[in-house]
């Protein structure tokens, strides 16, 4: 089964969709979706390394853009969408000792959560909810997700054929290993 998604991901990014359904994917992950857009960005610089700054370049704007409607969530809609988000990850309870601080160090949290495992859409909607000024929120975004998608995005246009067979080699350990960063990173949002 494995191998048919990442099969189907490869395709998909051959597709003249391929940067919409990125797009989209980056969008909904910022603010609600718990997959990264990575599933489908390391796939497409695979197979159009020809336009890995536009599809990183996508990746980010949409993200960016997905992360400022989880701050609008977090500012506008806490009680109905935004606190079934946090409850979800173990957030509400410590919410206001968690804005205090949060409130000192936001452009940091963003920096931190847009680059690693940690899930970026918690902090997007603690931002809007403790009123972090929106235009550090905003330039913290851009560079912290456009690090993670450029970097990205650039090794595998470097690296892309050797990339490619050690990913195609060993499906099943990096998938296992992307699944343990990505709980890591839940169970780090739900510990925080």
């Amino acid at each position: 089964m494995l191998r048919r998604l990442y099969d189907w991901s490869l395709r998909l990014a051959e597709t003249r969709h391929a940067l919409l359904a990125l797009a989209v994917i980056s969008f909904i992950e910022s603010s609600v979706f718990p997959i990264p857009p990575d599933i489908l960005l390391i796939p497409m610089v695979l197979a159009r390394p020809d336009r890995w700054l536009l599809i990183a370049g996508v990746c980010t704007v949409s993200s960016v853009l997905g992360g400022m409607a989880g701050y609008a969530l977090g500012a506008f809609l806490l009680d109905e969408v935004g606190r079934p988000v946090l409850e979800f990850y173990g957030k509400w309870d410590e919410f206001g000792v968690m804005a205090e601080r949060f409130n000192a160090y936001g452009a940091w949290a963003v920096l931190f959560a847009g680059v690693t495992p940690f899930p970026y859409k918690v902090i997007t909607i603690f931002s809007g909810a403790t009123g972090l000024d929106l235009a550090v929120f905003t330039v913290s975004s851009f560079i912290a997700r456009g690090l993670r998608f450029f970097l990205i995005a650039a090794l595998l246009w470097r690296f892309g054929p050797p990339m490619r067979a050690f990913i195609e080699r060993r499906l099943g350990l990096l998938f296992t290993v992307c699944m343990v960063l990505l709980f890591g990173g839940f169970a780090a949002a739900r510990l925080l």
